[in-house]
């Protein structure tokens, strides 16, 4: 099992000490969120909560995460970092992957690429792209990536998406994975057919066993059983070694987690509160868990 740190909504004046702290202490990853602007009305509920209100207001705090990567990167030595998850069909897949590929170069392979639709039409709209072709354009864009980080000359003529031979220089050194978010069936069969793993958002353990029964399903559809595969989940209803070995039984591989909640800081802890949630769970937890 790996435990990922979730550091959204953090003050950006924690993202180094924290990452610096989840290093030290042998945690696996930290995952990163992706909200280029807070549309102060939306026209669609938020899908992940009963109600659909959004959760957040306008002044909490989220970093561009092609920005907050390399620089924790930079304060860390053996630490992974990914999106969780990019909103991938409002930006044009050429430049994504040329962002991408300089921080997994500058990393030293350290980097993820988790990916999503994003639930909300104004993104699109005021970014100039059409919401309804969102999905065929999030699999187009997942080709394109995986050729031009590959390395070497590359060209794509889609239906969205139309450019002649290119390379990016460098390359990494190894395949940048790519994990596929979203609940519903066109997600997870994105997910199955073209992902190396699927990220969840707030899941019920129902539903995270329901939903890697399905994906199962779909890869063996597909021929890709045997791949590699991460399942990533963020619980809202396991919060214990119990609850995590119960989660990987099902075939949960990633834990997302913000450990300070789990000892009496909030979502506004100080810094103090969240390195010492990351070195008691680090305490807690590892040492009882197959790693």
């Amino acid at each position: 099992m790996k435990f990922t740190i979730a550091i959204a909504m953090s003050d950006p004046a924690h993202y180094l000490p924290v990452a610096a702290c989840a290093d030290r202490h042998g945690w696996d990853s930290i995952a990163v969120p992706d909200a280029p602007f807070f549309p102060e009305k939306v026209s669609v509920p938020y899908p992940y909560v009963s109600g659909g209100e959004r959760f957040w207001t306008a002044e909490t705090p989220w970093i561009d995460p092609w920005v907050a990567i390399p620089a924790m990167a930079a304060v860390t030595r053996r630490l992974r970092f990914y999106t969780h998850v990019l909103k991938l069909p409002i930006r044009h897949p050429i430049l994504v992957a040329k962002t991408v590929g300089s921080a997994a170069v500058l990393s030293g392979n350290r980097v993820g690429l988790g990916v999503g639709l994003s639930w909300i039409p104004e993104e699109f709209t005021w970014c100039g792209v059409d919401f309804a072709t969102r999905g065929a354009r999030a699999d187009e864009a997942i080709a394109i990536l995986r050729g031009l980080l590959g390395g070497g000359m590359f060209e794509h003529h889609g239906a969205h998406y139309d450019f002649g031979r290119l390379q990016m220089s460098p390359a990494p050194t190894a395949p940048v994975p790519i994990y596929v978010g979203g609940h519903s069936e066109a997600a997870l069969r994105r997910a199955a057919r073209l992902g190396d793993g699927w990220c969840s958002a707030m899941s019920t353990e129902e539903d995270t066993r329901r939903i890697i029964a399905r994906l199962r399903e779909l890869r063996a559809e597909h021929g890709r059983a045997d791949l590699p595969f991460e399942i990533q989940v963020s619980s809202v209803d396991c919060f214990d070694v119990e609850g995590y070995q119960r989660l990987e039984d099902a075939g949960v591989t990633d834990i997302i987690t913000q450990p300070w909640l789990l000892y009496g800081g909030g979502l506004q802890a100080t810094i103090e509160q969240k390195e010492e949630g990351i070195r008691r769970f680090a305490e807690d937890v590892f040492p009882r868990m197959k790693r």
